[in-house]
């Protein structure tokens, strides 16, 4: 018996208004009304937990709710950022990309009780059970909170069940601030800051009819920042990296030879044509590397052949990709102009390969077998959506679904730190199965420190982050509460906002970081009203069609704001970060004259508000510095 999704994912938002995270694969939640309170304030996105119970073989029998039986749950969510180590790079890439130490946040509280009190925001263990148990989410018992420097209190978010006694997660409202009134100095690791991210297990205990009481399978809570372009997957999602670790483990079987054309190799190429909304590099990619147009179904048929007298094409295609196991001394130069443009781990270190994205290794062998054939011709599925909805889905893959549901929807990399959650992931000492054969991939492995914060030394080095010390357990390894967002940028707008693209020596093309959920260029809202209106000519149309603008316009750095710096920039998005558009689905124009220049359907940004209004209170209440 186990709860699902084994991690979930929750995201901030200042609105009251929320809608649920995805439980589909390949199904984007779609809010009624959009993702916006207007144009000011983000609904959240909530998690929603179910139980499953299984038969002796491990098949699934059921979902458990409150129809059959009595479901106490449990959540402990904190927030330990302020009192853990600071950013640097990620510190398991070894020489390509050695990791660099990191000092300790507020340094200037030394004593371990101090730490805790000043640093932890502790939401403690909240409980709820019943149906639609407090539906107004105004009941003070089922509030996650606590307080930063002993006395501002943070909220953490709170929980509700559905009418089946599921367990909601309700984030907090993405709000940052500094009691000291302490200035943005970095962007990831600024003292004297908090800010509501947070995270821990989800646990449930059953009563069943029988008078049985029995302890589900734990899962995990983190919640984190909006996904500003949701039906726009990661080229590398955070399921593609964990399942990656599964495969090499023998945790998950690979699928066996010849691959599905539209369950292992299609994602990959639709998520680089939905890119193309989203950077600019990847919209105009064939200015720089020699390949067709991913979202043109000519194209796809023809990637989709797998015939011996395909096989050149498919093979240049192919060599397009990175490579990431060319790691060689030229590999830097040799896999630069390669798909996708984004950069990676070791950003740090010139001429290392890992400046650039690396692609999981199995996402990668995938594409080998496609280049060599080794396939069936099923785009014809990929076409045709299999579900609309969980209750769609065999009650056999409604589990794992709800998994790979909500990591499918997170960034796979680069980890520096990340978008949601980081490197840390990648290694097989953070689950529970490296700790208990009998546990399933992909759950959180749950640690029993004494306190919520870890004392590693003045240093946190990569020997340390993988092997702990002589009285600490390593980092990477048995979780805690605040233990996932800890190594995340502080706060979190900074982090987020700051790392848009990297301007290299080369014009063009821009690399980028995470585009699928920080866009980078984008189809706003009024060019997008300009290609639908009918008394413009064709020509003009499709002007408006093929000019894209800065997403993060606006904030710092242009017109009115001409002298502003980059530490403007990230500082005001502390208080902007919900004026940002989200980037969504639009019907194309349907005039014959333009059916081969504009395509049936547009992503677009929309709901973007202004941002000359400074700091609104509203928005996000927290200690702005003046």
């Amino acid at each position: 018996m186990g709860i699902y999704p084994a991690i979930g994912i929750s995201r901030v938002g200042g609105s009251a208004q929320w809608f649920l995270a995805p439980e589909v694969p390949g199904i984007p939640p779609a809010p009624e009304g959009g993702f916006k309170d207007g144009d000011r304030l983000i609904k959240k996105q909530v998690q929603r937990f179910r139980i499953y119970a299984f038969d002796e073989n491990d098949a699934v029998i059921g979902e458990l709710t409150a129809a059959d039986t009595d479901i106490e749950w449990s959540v402990h969510v904190a927030n330990t950022k302020a009192a853990w180590y600071g950013f640097t790079n990620p510190l398991d890439n070894g020489e390509l990309a050695p990791g660099i130490p990191g000092q300790l946040r507020n340094q200037y509280f030394v004593a371990d009780a101090d730490r805790e009190r000043m640093l932890v925001i502790d939401g403690g263990l909240t409980t709820i059970s019943g149906r639609s148990t407090n539906s107004g989410g105004d009941g003070a018992q089922y509030a996650m909170a606590g307080t930063f420097y002993g006395t501002t209190p943070v909220g953490l978010g709170h929980l509700r069940t559905d009418d089946a006694g599921r367990l909601m997660v309700f984030p907090p409202d993405g709000v940052s601030g500094s009691p000291t009134g302490s200035p943005i100095t970095s962007f990831a690791d600024n003292d004297g800051w908090h800010d509501d991210w947070c995270d821990g297990p989800v646990t449930a205990v059953v009563r069943l009819s029988d008078g049985r009481t029995l302890e589900a399978d734990s899962s995990w809570i983190a919640c984190v920042g909006p996904d500003f372009a949701p039906e726009i997957p990661a080229i590398t999602t955070l399921y593609d990296v964990i399942e990656n670790l599964n495969v090499d483990l023998g945790w998950s079987k690979a699928p066996s030879l010849p691959l599905s054309f539209a369950r292992h190799v299609y994602p990959t190429f639709r998520r680089l044509a939905l890119m193309a909304w989203v950077a600019a590099s990847a919209n105009l990619a064939q200015g720089w590397i020699d390949v067709g147009n991913f979202a043109d179904p000519a194209y796809l048929k023809r990637l989709a052949d797998p015939s011996a007298s395909n096989a050149s094409f498919r093979r240049s295609v192919f060599e397009q990709f990175r490579n990431p196991r060319n790691l060689g001394p030229n590999a830097y130069r040799e896999e630069e102009r390669k798909i996708p443009l984004m950069l990676g781990d070791g950003v740090n270190y010139d001429g290392s390969p890992l400046q650039w994205f690396q692609f999981p290794d199995l996402q990668y062998s995938w594409l080998q077998s496609w280049a060599d054939g080794d396939f069936i011709d099923d785009l014809d599925q990929a076409m045709t959506p299999n579900a609309a909805g969980l209750d769609d889905l065999p009650l056999g893959r409604q589990p794992a679904a709800l998994t790979q549901a909500c990591l499918d929807a997170c960034s796979g990399g680069a980890f520096h730190p990340g978008v949601e959650l980081t490197y840390y992931l990648r290694h097989q000492e953070m689950y529970a199965k490296a700790h208990g054969q009998s546990a399933e991939p992909f759950r959180i492995a749950r640690g029993d420190r004494p306190s919520l914060i870890q004392d590693l030394g003045r240093l946190l080095t990569p020997e340390i982050a993988l092997a702990g010390t002589a009285s600490s357990p390593p980092p990477i390894g048995k979780q805690m509460p605040g233990d996932l967002t800890r190594w995340m940028g502080l706060p979190w707008q900074c982090d987020a906002f700051s790392c848009q693209q990297v301007l290299l020596q080369d014009e063009f093309p821009t690399p980028v970081w995470w585009p699928a959920l920080l866009p980078i260029d984008v189809l706003p809202q009024e060019f997008y009203d300009q290609v639908m209106r009918t008394d413009l000519s064709p020509a003009e149309r499709v002007k408006f069609f093929n000019s894209r603008v800065a997403w993060s316009r606006g904030v710092a750095g242009i017109g009115y704001h001409a002298n502003a710096s980059y530490w403007d920039g990230i500082t005001d998005m502390i208080g902007l970060w919900q004026r940002m558009g989200f980037v969504v689905s639009r019907p194309g124009p349907r005039d014959p004259a333009l059916a081969a220049l504009i395509p049936e359907e547009l992503f677009v940004e929309v709901d973007r508000g202004s941002m000359e209004s400074r700091f609104s209170s509203d928005e996000n209440p927290g200690d702005l510095p003046k």
